[in-house]
């Protein structure tokens, strides 16, 4: 009941709406859900995910069909949100993150090639970022030939706990939290750094 002004979108101009893909099929779904998010960004909730329903990203059969048909529903609403956050004065203070828990391999799945996916890759996979004190307009790190596996500037999972830990003002080797009686780090497994190539501030 408390969100209820919060998610509510009608009051958004036209061309607010057409921004998002609001105007549009396509994109009306997921535009919704970041428009919902810069409203609530506005509005001082600090932490804010948006899903499509039904986990579609996990292309184990039919890829060639259903990824371009996923990257048509989330492409324009994403960038409207980087953009609007930006038009407001606040992606300064936002951290915008577009990932997932695990890339791809680079061989197909399957032996029929008009219905065949693309298997589980933690070796190398890609991820964006804006905002929030990142660099804009760069990239970081390398596959290989094959994009198989990372080889330049590597990032770890754990290196990107630390280095978004960093950006919330918080460092990683102090942020403790109890389970079973033992305190734990999220970055405990694993040497990890904050990789400052990737800051505004360095």
């Amino acid at each position: 009941v408390a969100a209820k002004e919060a998610l509510d979108v009608s009051s958004e101009s036209p061309a607010t709406k057409k921004l998002y893909g609001l105007d549009d099929d396509v994109t009306r779904d997921y535009g919704t859900r970041c428009l919902i998010a810069r409203r609530l960004v506005e509005r001082g909730v600090r932490f804010v995910q948006l899903f499509l329903g039904s986990q579609p990203w996990d292309n184990h059969a039919n890829i060639r069909g259903r990824l371009p048909q996923l990257c048509a529903r989330t492409d324009k609403p994403c960038a409207a949100l980087v953009k609007d956050l930006k038009e407001r004065g606040l992606l300064d203070t936002t951290l915008v993150h577009w990932g997932g828990e695990i890339g791809r391999l680079p061989v197909i799945q399957g032996k029929d090639m008009k219905k065949c996916g693309r298997d589980h890759n933690g070796q190398g996979f890609s991820m964006w970022l804006a905002g929030g004190g990142i660099k804009g307009g760069m990239t970081y790190g390398e596959t290989d030939e094959f994009g198989h596996r990372a080889v330049l500037d590597k990032m770890t999972p754990n290196d990107y706990q630390a280095t978004v830990l960093h950006l919330f003002g918080l460092d990683h080797t102090q942020l403790v939290y109890e389970h079973n009686g033992r305190k734990h780090r999220l970055t405990a497994n694993q040497e990890c750094r904050v990789v400052r190539e990737i800051l505004q501030n360095g």
